[in-house]
């Protein structure tokens, strides 16, 4: 069974964050703490052990994590990596993210894996706030991502948590460290991740997800999908082969 074809924006329709302020700022600091915990337990071996993404080791993975804390820890930070990742796009042919996140390894690849951890530790608070406090006028504004549009809103609120989310998955399946979950913090993002789905996919659907993150979601009488919510997350980011519905795409 193919998948129906996605819901795409406009930007007159950009994609906005489906969660409250209050609920997205929480996430951010819970996603961080995570993150910064994570990274404490790695040793020296783990570091360098490759994972899922192209030409990242943990190293360099950890190394992105960073930089987009940095970006929205201070916006003279932002400015600059918007800045030097359209420069690089433009300068190798590739997409802007692509370019943005080469950049963000480049910056700290010089950090010792003590002084990336103390980075990350320090400037976490500093990016909860700076996404929280952003302005009405900032978050309206949109951005293209391929074919559809998104508000700033969207990408502080909901990616800017996914993001670190899905790579603390390809972490501990790179190093065998434990992934930490629970169903108020990662069960709430894999939850939003379902809605963004269905909704993208507009089909019917019977979706049980299982572990300490998952749940049952239903839509009328449609294809039904019974698997692992880290799995199903893995599928939807393009991580793992996918059929039916589960190839329709959500952003991480």
């Amino acid at each position: 069974m193919s998948s129906s074809p996605q819901r795409h924006r406009t930007k007159q329709d950009s994609r906005l964050p489906q969660v409250t302020r209050e609920d997205a700022t929480r996430r951010a600091a819970t996603e961080y703490a995570r993150v910064v915990a994570l990274l404490e337990t790695l040793g020296p071996e783990q570091w360098r052990r490759p994972t899922e993404c192209p030409g990242w080791d943990v190293r360099a993975m950890a190394g992105h994590m960073l930089g987009m804390v940095q970006m929205v820890a201070s916006v003279p930070e932002m400015v600059r990596q918007q800045v030097g990742a359209g420069r690089r796009a433009k300068r190798d042919g590739v997409v802007l993210v692509d370019a943005l996140t080469a950049l963000q390894v480049d910056k700290n690849a010089s950090l010792a894996p003590e002084g990336l951890i103390a980075e990350m530790r320090r400037l976490a608070p500093r990016a909860v706030r700076g996404r929280s406090r952003a302005p009405g006028l900032l978050r309206r504004q949109t951005i293209p991502d391929g074919d559809e549009w998104w508000t700033l809103g969207y990408l502080f609120d909901v990616i800017l948590t996914r993001d670190p989310f899905l790579h603390r998955v390809d972490l501990t399946r790179a190093t065998g460290a434990e992934m930490v979950l629970s169903p108020e913090h990662e069960g709430a993002i894999v939850a939003d991740v379902v809605a963004e789905w269905a909704d993208r996919h507009g089909a019917a659907y019977d979706l049980e997800l299982t572990g300490p993150a998952g749940g049952r979601w239903q839509r009328g009488e449609g294809e039904r999908l019974t698997l692992d919510a880290l799995d199903f997350c893995r599928a939807l980011s393009g991580r793992a082969p996918a059929e039916g519905l589960l190839r329709t795409q959500v952003p991480f």
